[in-house]
């Protein structure tokens, strides 16, 4: 969907009018089912609006900034349970899921550590399951 203001070439009134694409605006343009909702006349030009623009952008800012803050505060929450109840095997995430899911003795046990997207995906196919989580350090802004 797109949004024109529409302008009439003969009382110079304007209008705003949604479309489903320019295309569609030129087609019915051309088909001359669009006029001046005063005068009715068809001779009109459109451009495009700009966009809506918060007037209270400190507002917005400080919203945004509240929100990555809560987000921050909830992985950080995840990162500690993960700590404290997970295995952290580092470089060796790859090796430590196979070893776990190919054990006959059948020893499950939780693990965390570093992956390529490529090792995960081949863990996956392989029907190794995993979750990657986004990582936040302590240091991180």
């Amino acid at each position: 969907m797109i949004k024109y203001k529409i302008r009439c070439k003969d009382c110079e009134n304007t209008f705003d009018s949604w479309f489903a694409s320019s295309k569609e605006f030129e087609k019915l343009k051309k088909m001359k089912l669009i006029n001046c909702n005063i005068c009715k006349s068809i001779k009109i030009d459109k451009s495009i609006m700009s966009p809506r623009i918060s007037s209270n952008s400190k507002s917005f800012n400080d919203k945004k900034i509240a929100n990555t803050k809560q987000v921050r505060s909830k992985i950080k929450e995840f990162q500690s349970y993960i700590k404290k109840n997970f295995e952290y095997v580092g470089e060796n995430f790859t090796y430590e899921a196979r070893s776990i899911h190919y054990d006959n003795k059948n020893s499950k046990k939780a693990i965390y550590g570093k992956a390529s997207s490529n090792d995960i995906k081949e863990l996956n196919d392989e029907g190794i399951e995993t979750a990657v989580i986004p990582w936040v350090n302590d240091n991180d802004n």
